[in-house]
């Protein structure tokens, strides 16, 4: 839950764009209808009548005692002053009270305020009885009804509101506006999904799925969203699944991208979270026409706890690669991260370079590369369409990370690539912490894309 919404506070971007654009789409054409009010609750009588207070003896009066029996229990028994209302005649087993004759309707008194009610403990609880006589309940004046609670005055400068919202302190909700769902706000709504750079053909997935059996239905900017982020569930949830890891050692893991797409750093990440679960890993500084970039896997690697191989400014990547497999093969190693220098997909020279990688690479083992992670900046859009196509093509791409998630206004980019080639979405970045790396989840993707 922390790394959701460390993904909800850096996608801001691209959810106040989806919020401002799905506003803008509702108010044009909405209409504002009130809120539903809080419902006029009655509360329930308690279908056992509470006892009524009866007007007592003053303190100065004894108190009344019941009549001597056959073996009288105190030698001398005070004088028995009048009996109260409610004879009680004796029987010659234990004393059992009859049932009284109904009594006179006691004296009016004023209508109690709600909390004397319901604090107001019996009087005759406190008074010393004798064990074996207990009162009888009482059936409840008309004035103590508990309506009186619905019915009591507000109190100066107080709403008069339902006893649910004048219990839980709520005040009426503001209006909300709808609007009906048509052809034209389909439009705008596709038209906002492709500038998100979730591509045409998936806008047009996303809001045809949307709109099936709710055509006419008036729609929040809420509901909205929430349909918007279950067809983008929906799309993903097939897509989010793990690395695999295999028993071959040392697995084979070559990284791939463009450059600036975030390798390196990625490596680096991945290379923590494999050493925290157990596992021996080693690094292959495979950019070695960059010296910056070997510094900066260095540092990562240090960071990690993991081992850096690298080789001399110039080297060739694909002998590196060949004598990193050979050593980490000797070392036992669980992993073998290869990095490898960013090129662009359509410098046909460097793909053929990339190519050169893999072959000599099988040569070593011909199941590897065992994974093949191709690296996405998510602030290229739909540029990264024809960048799985091309390195899928070349090194025969497994799985995908999308990076610098917290730097975009247009995040569907992941959708689409989702949609379009189904490949295993392993992991995606939100920052530069050796931490903000993290398992896709679709739901939660979703819900912060969306701005849920």
């Amino acid at each position: 839950m922390a790394f959701f919404k460390k993904l909800k506070d850096r996608l801001f971007k691209s959810s106040s764009k989806i919020d401002e654009g799905l506003e803008a789409i509702v108010e044009d054409g909405g209409v504002e209808e009130a809120a539903a009010p809080d419902p006029e609750i009655v509360p329930t009588p308690d279908p056992t009548p509470a006892p009524t207070p009866v007007e007592m003896p003053t303190v100065s009066d004894p108190i009344p005692e019941p009549a001597p029996v056959e073996a009288p229990v105190i030698s001398d028994p005070e004088p028995v002053s009048e009996p109260i209302e409610t004879p009680v005649a004796p029987d010659p087993e234990p004393i059992i009270v009859p049932e009284p004759e109904p009594e006179p309707e006691p004296e009016p008194e004023p209508t109690p305020r709600p909390t004397d009610v319901a604090t107001e403990e019996p009087v005759v609880a406190t008074q010393e009885a004798p064990e074996t006589v207990a009162p009888k309940p009482m059936a409840m004046p008309a004035a103590v009804a508990p309506v009186s609670l619905v019915d009591a005055e507000p109190e100066p400068d107080q709403p008069k509101r339902g006893i649910l919202g004048r219990l839980l302190g709520r005040r009426d909700a503001a209006p909300v506006m709808r609007r009906t769902l048509d052809d034209d706000m389909l439009e705008q709504l596709e038209e906002l999904l492709i500038a998100a750079d979730m591509g045409v053909d998936t806008a047009l997935r996303v809001t045809a799925n949307m709109a099936e059996g709710r055509m006419g239905k008036k729609l929040s900017v809420r509901e909205i969203k929430e349909l918007m982020a279950q067809e983008i569930a929906r799309i993903m949830d097939p897509v989010a699944k793990p690395m695999p890891l295999y028993p071959q050692k040392p697995q084979v893991v070559l990284v791939v991208g463009v450059n600036g797409s975030g390798k390196t750093t990625t490596i680096g990440k991945l290379a923590s979270q494999f050493r925290a679960a157990g596992k021996s890993v080693v690094i292959a500084a495979g950019d070695t026409f960059r010296a910056a970039a070997v510094e900066q896997l260095q540092v990562w690697g240090e960071r990690a706890g993991v081992p850096v191989l690298t080789a001399p400014e110039g080297t060739d990547p694909a002998s590196l690669a060949f004598d990193a497999m050979t050593k980490a093969q000797a070392e036992g190693a669980d992993l073998l991260m290869i990095d490898t220098a960013g090129r662009l997909q359509n410098r046909g020279d460097l793909m053929e370079e990339l190519a050169k990688i893999v072959r000599v690479i099988r040569k070593k083992d011909e199941s590897a590369p065992h994974n093949t992670l191709l690296v996405l900046d998510a602030t290229t859009g739909q540029n990264a369409l024809n960048q799985v196509k091309v390195f899928q093509e070349v090194s025969d791409v497994s799985g995908l990370v999308m990076t610098k998630l917290d730097g975009t206004a247009k995040g569907g980019v992941l959708v689409a690539l989702a949609d379009k080639f189904g490949l295993p979405i392993h992991a995606i970045g939100v920052g530069e912490q050796i931490d903000d790396l993290s398992p896709f989840d679709p739901e939660d993707f979703a819900a912060a894309l969306t701005g849920l």
